[in-house]
């Protein structure tokens, strides 16, 4: 959640802030501010709704200078509006931004008052602000006063602050929240994401839990890790592209990404189809690590839940080992009997979700040292704790509805499956060849399901007067059909639930009737005959079916029976042929309905907060 960027230069660098909050959007679009250090005083812009508005206060105010800070939020402490936007400032002295939350902010709230600060925001943010400058007027250092103040919170937080009087130091600080530091000729930056500075550098710091950071325009001054030990943190340079974060001939994001699926399964499959399915594509020690595992639990939340719950069926028909999935959310928060022999795998697609990545820790300290991370973006926080890791190279996802990063990690999951299948000898060495020609022909089952989008806009018409729908699928389109639901949800806003096929006559059916919309994932696989009785289930209520069918599958359009058929059954790839439709549906309905396609309300992208 929320985006942060900031800069120290010999330069004016409101541009590069209001370009890079833009770039941060995804990820909280409730408010935005800036906070420029100009003529020893800082002044400030904020405004509630996106980036523009704020830009649009920032050139009436002609704000110009060569350090300073920007926020784009997503709420949690204190409701839209202008007096909880950041920058936060105190007392005139201090500006600060901040992604996380503060979990002690109530009694440091309290501690503050008593000293005489008084608080014009709602904000958790706002203490960290009064603290540092409690310690700066002590001693007139604000690195030492970040330092001092940072130790008395507990939570998450990304943090970065300057002082009025301070025209070339800039602190940042991070735990639990991803900010990275980017170098440039006499000009340093600071932000959420590398999407943010790729325009100006591509030479990138990550910086880890812990580390506190002094920065100007020489680069980083001192940088301290969580034991207060100076460190060096690799510098990197960044390979995302910049046209790669540009909307192009497309509508939306979302349009885009969804459109991307079959160049990014083929680059995610690349190495694949060079290697077969060998335990290196996971890490140099993964054979010896896959040898000693008994059994996989999968830690992931939302789009990557449902991921690892369609890798379970694979894991466990191909590799023969007993596959859990959990909420990354809910794991931590319950007695687990931990099994030494279990390989932790955790599914992100930025890598910094912080349940999943807390969900990680607790596993790692319950005594679990295999540990797996499928993620999107290189050097994020998962792969850094995780031993094995395999990117998923889907390139930047801007839209918060995941689509293109979800049906990579399904083909990276696939491939796990596939490799202790063959490591296990459970899967044959021609079985192995027959599901690598399969991953090899899987972007032009994908791009074939794409063309359908013709017939799908015609569905949407349809649903867009509708208030709720119902997804139905069985066996391993059961997920597809969750995600399918979710996407309708969180970009659409009609209220969506999908249930195992078998499970309508156990309760759901009870909400049949003309008005809710049902659809089905129908692929021509073993649970066919039983979805297709499921179906007469709805019709006998007068429900109205959007059916998804493959194209050997012997249906028939009839009165209250619509049917779309994907490509020919691609066999246990199906899944990712089957969840094009659905993403398209839902993107189609949404456009109909008026809704904001890649910034849906409420949501932000990388959730950073419990």
């Amino acid at each position: 959640m929320c985006g942060i960027v900031g800069a120290v230069s010999t330069k004016n660098i409101v541009p590069f802030l209001v370009d890079g909050l833009k770039r941060l959007e995804y990820r909280g679009y409730d408010s935005s501010g800036i906070a420029i250090l100009t003529e020893g005083k800082i002044e400030r812009a904020r405004r509630v709704g996106r980036v523009s508005l704020m830009e649009a206060v920032a050139q009436e105010k002609n704000l110009q200078g060569s350090l300073g800070i920007g926020h784009t939020r997503w709420a949690t402490h204190g409701g839209v509006t202008e007096q909880n936007a950041h920058p936060i400032i105190s007392n005139e002295t201090i500006a600060l931004i901040h992604n996380g939350i503060i979990e002690n902010h109530e009694e440091e709230r309290n501690r503050l008052k008593e000293l005489g600060y008084t608080f014009d925001s709602q904000t958790d943010t706002e203490v960290i602000a009064h603290s540092i400058h409690h310690h700066y007027k002590q001693h007139g250092d604000l690195f030492l006063a970040t330092q001092e103040a940072i130790k008395t919170l507990r939570g998450a937080f990304a943090i970065a602050v300057m002082a009025y009087d301070q025209p070339n130091t800039l602190c940042v600080a991070r735990m639990g929240c991803p900010l990275l530091i980017a170098l440039g000729d006499n000009e340093t930056f600071i932000a959420s994401d590398v999407s943010a500075v790729i325009a100006q550098t591509r030479k990138v710091v990550f910086l880890e839990d812990g580390d506190i950071a002094k920065l100007s325009t020489n680069g980083i001054d001192v940088l301290l890790d969580r034991n207060n030990q100076p460190v060096v943190r690799k510098e990197q340079t960044s390979n995302v592209s910049l046209a790669s974060l540009e909307l192009g001939p497309y509508n939306h994001y979302m349009q885009k990404e969804i459109a991307e699926q079959p160049f990014a399964i083929t680059q995610t499959i690349e190495n694949i189809l060079h290697t077969g399915f060998v335990p290196e594509l996971f890490g140099e020690n993964a054979q010896e690590i896959f040898q000693k595992v008994d059994s996989i639990k999968i830690l992931a939340c939302g789009t990557s839940f449902y991921a690892g719950l369609t890798a379970r069926y694979w894991i466990e028909h191909l590799a023969k080992l007993p596959t859990d999935v959990e909420i990354a959310s809910e794991y931590r928060y319950r007695d687990v009997i931990a099994n030494p022999n279990q390989l932790i795998i955790t599914i992100s697609q930025s890598g910094e979700t912080l349940d999943t990545m807390e969900a990680l820790k607790h596993a790692k300290s319950l005594g679990h040292q295999y540990t797996l991370s499928i993620c999107n973006v290189a050097e994020s926080a998962l792969p850094r704790e995780s031993e094995l890791v395999f990117y998923t190279r889907a390139g930047a996802e801007i839209g918060v509805a995941s689509t293109k990063a979800f049906s990579t990690q399904l083909v990276a999951l696939f491939t796990l499956a596939a490799t202790f299948g063959v490591l296990n000898k459970h899967i044959s060495a021609a079985t192995a060849e027959q599901y690598l020609d399969e991953l090899r022909h899987l972007p032009n089952s994908v791009q074939h399901a794409l063309n359908l989008e013709p017939q799908i806009k015609s569905w949407a018409e349809q649903f867009t007067g509708k208030d709720h729908a119902l997804f139905l699928g069985r066996g391993i389109h059961y997920p597809i059909a969750l995600e399918g639901a979710l996407k309708l949800k969180e970009i659409s806003y009609i209220h969506a639930e999908a249930y195992p096929a078998g499970e309508l006559k156990h309760g759901p059916l009870a909400l049949v009737d003309e008005n809710m919309p049902v659809v089905v994932i129908a692929p021509n696989d073993s649970l066919l005959e039983k979805v297709k009785s499921n179906m007469q289930e709805v019709r006998a209520r007068g429900g109205e079916l959007f059916v998804f069918a493959d194209l050997d599958s012997h249906f028939s359009e009839s009165e209250g029976v619509h049917v779309i058929r994907t490509p020919r059954h691609v066999g246990l790839l199906s899944p990712i042929v089957h969840v094009v439709p659905v993403q398209i549906l839902a993107y189609h309905t949404a456009l109909v309905r008026g809704t904001d396609v890649d910034k849906p309300r409420n949501l932000a992208k990388s959730v950073t907060v419990e």
